[in-house]
């Protein structure tokens, strides 16, 4: 009976990565942008299936796409915050000062955006703040007759002739 090889010594099946380490700058960058795995497979002109695979493949890689899928969810939550709750920041405006045009730092007031509370609620407390209302009957089914209201106004003017 034949020994087998040790797994070192395997040949390796199948088409040799194109990954490079330069892409996980370029992941990272394009999960900054909000890029799914499917659009950053495009990006890279390899399968989705390839974008998984050099994840468990290469950590580095994988831990580019996180980091940047994370820092970008946490900045947009940030401004979600702002927006929802009203925020005030520094700005420059250009005034006329002995009639010359001057731009100085002012502080604007920017209100609370009630869509923005909305939706941040709707968010991190689905429970108290969806928009989707559950109605519950008792199960007793009416029969409702309907008419349309050419129906009912000819009903109502014959009435009124009688």
């Amino acid at each position: 009976m034949t020994k087998r090889k040790p797994k070192e010594e395997h040949k390796k099946s199948g088409q040799p990565t194109s990954y490079k380490e330069s892409y996980n700058k370029e992941a990272y960058r394009l999960a900054l942008l909000g890029c799914t795995d499917a659009e950053i497979a495009v990006f890279f002109e390899v399968t989705e299936t390839t974008i998984n695979n050099w994840k468990l493949s290469h950590p580095k890689f994988f831990e580019s796409i996180k980091d940047g899928k994370v820092k970008a969810d946490a900045k947009v939550a940030e401004s979600m915050f702002k927006k929802a709750t009203g925020y005030t920041k520094k700005v420059m405006k250009p005034f006329v000062v002995k009639g010359e045009i001057e731009d100085h730092e002012v502080e604007e007031h920017f209100e609370p955006d009630t869509r923005a509370a909305q939706v941040w609620l709707n968010n991190r407390r689905p429970k108290d703040w969806k928009q989707k209302q559950t109605v519950v009957l008792d199960n007793q089914i009416e029969d409702v007759d309907f008419k349309p209201p050419e129906e009912i106004e000819k009903e109502e003017n014959e009435d009124k002739q009688t």
